[in-house]
């Protein structure tokens, strides 16, 4: 049968004329830097272009279902999309944060679509627990858009962020944060013995178009990699300086991070010799992040030993590490979601079992070290892995 609807362009004619300025834009910035550009300040340019970039132009993002035609729908999705119990166990981690550290604060980096906020603030609501202020730290306008429209109800207590002040407290929340900083890709050609490692750039080609280019580099990743065999990989510098700028400026709370990734004997093992670099878009993956840029997210998983390290090395401790499952576990999942329907039930069970989020995500609590002392989070009461990173 014949379908004569017609087709609303609207979003394929905004994809096309974002990638292409976007395009152009990148294009300028090679040039203008002798023709390579390093692959972080490229995914930092793909990612947070002003007006551009993956997250800061208006296309959807977050999500259960692909986009479709008329621009509804998603590239990925978050746990707290998946379900409101997300939130609502976090807040129970949250509140004993609250009260161990004697803070009033919560500062949330990377809001998304701000649903998390929201499952956070009702559930302290529903807690009783009174809060003086929740602070968003975004970069995207287009998101800080729809995070004022869900937040509505609880503006009395919400402001929003550009950068961190001089100094400040809270609880600090992060849910897919730091895999979404830009970093720098590393390649050894010739094996462990008398290999050369290069650092992978952008360059382009004859025609203009986005290509691989690597140059000799005296950076290396932090452990020894066995094996005869070529290497790609990625080192974190910008999430590492990220927890330092914290640890300068942070005084008083606590951070849970949530995230993608491994600790470093796992991260650089031998066999993950493609990296992890992966590129998300309509619910799908793929390894090229020089096409349709600005059009899908750019990320690569998370090194937890050395945003550990960073953290530890510039006067924070570390307070747990442990999968998400567990960790959801430890916080009251279960006892929240009592009474929930069978689909709920199964939402929750990609949120704790091993073969989905339960396990590929992991949880680092932090905090400053006069805050360290006394207590427990409750999250890390059983399965801490701190003794793994």
């Amino acid at each position: 049968m014949e379908d004569n609807r017609p087709v609303n362009t609207e979003s394929v004619s905004e994809s096309t004329s974002l990638t292409s300025a976007l395009q152009e834009r990148v294009q300028g910035a090679i040039r203008a830097s002798g023709g390579w550009l390093p692959f972080d300040r490229f995914m930092a340019m793909a990612l947070y272009e002003p007006g551009l970039g993956y997250y800061a132009n208006a296309l959807p993002k977050f999500g259960h279902m692909p986009v479709g035609v008329a621009g509804q729908g998603s590239d990925f999705v978050t746990a707290p999309e998946l379900s409101p119990l997300f939130g609502h166990t976090v807040a129970r981690q949250v509140a004993q944060a609250l009260d161990a550290t004697g803070t009033d604060e919560i500062w949330e980096f990377g809001a998304g679509t701000g649903a998390l906020a929201l499952q956070v603030l009702d559930a302290l609501a529903a807690l009783g627990r009174p809060l003086r202020r929740y602070t968003i730290v975004d970069l995207s306008g287009s998101l800080r858009q729809r995070q004022h429209a869900m937040l509505a109800a609880h503006s009395a207590v919400l402001r929003w962020a550009d950068a961190l002040p001089d100094t400040f407290e809270g609880v600090l929340l992060g849910n897919e944060v730091l895999d979404a900083m830009p970093v720098q890709l590393l390649h050894r050609a010739g094996g462990q013995v008398g290999g050369v490692w290069h650092e992978r750039g952008v360059a382009l080609d004859a025609e203009g178009a986005l290509v691989w280019a690597d140059h000799p580099t005296g950076l290396r990743p932090p452990v020894d990699i066995e094996g005869p065999h070529d290497y790609l990989t990625e080192i974190h510098p910008q999430a590492e300086a990220f927890v330092r700028t914290l640890a300068d400026r942070w005084r008083k709370g606590a951070g849970f991070f949530f995230d993608y990734g491994f600790p470093e004997a796992e991260y650089y093992h031998p066999q993950r010799h493609m990296g992890t670099l992966i590129c998300h878009r309509a619910h799908r993956s793929d390894d090229d992040p020089l096409a349709d840029v600005g059009e899908k997210d750019i990320t690569a998983h998370v090194n937890f030993t050395g945003v550990a390290l960073a953290a530890q090395d510039a006067g924070l401790s570390v307070l747990g590490y442990t999968s998400q499952g567990r960790f959801l576990i430890n916080a009251g999942l279960m006892d929240a979601a009592q009474g929930a329907s069978a689909k709920e039930n199964a939402l929750l069970g990609k949120l704790v079992n091993e073969h989905e989020m339960g396990e590929l995500f992991k949880v680092l609590a932090i905090a400053p070290a006069d805050c360290a002392g006394g207590w427990v989070p409750v999250g890390f009461t059983a399965g801490d892995r701190t003794h793994r990173l």
